[in-house]
């Protein structure tokens, strides 16, 4: 599974890094950065419930 986020769009309200912490951070300019683009097995349920709860549905996994 990959995941990357429009960080252009992203309003940065922090919940992908909230709910996937080892693959979403905050970045410097104050939206959430991809911090694991090839996601483990492990945490794709994780990565995937980060993507769904996005409320601004900027954050793709394919």
């Amino acid at each position: 599974m990959n995941v990357s986020i429009d960080e252009s769009g992203c309003i940065g309200c922090g919940l992908c890094t909230q709910v996937c912490p080892e693959v979403f951070e905050m970045g410097d300019s104050g939206v959430a950065e991809v911090i694991m683009e090839e996601v483990p097995e492990n945490l794709e349920d994780s990565a995937q419930e980060a993507a769904d709860s996005c409320p601004v549905e900027v954050i793709t996994v394919e």
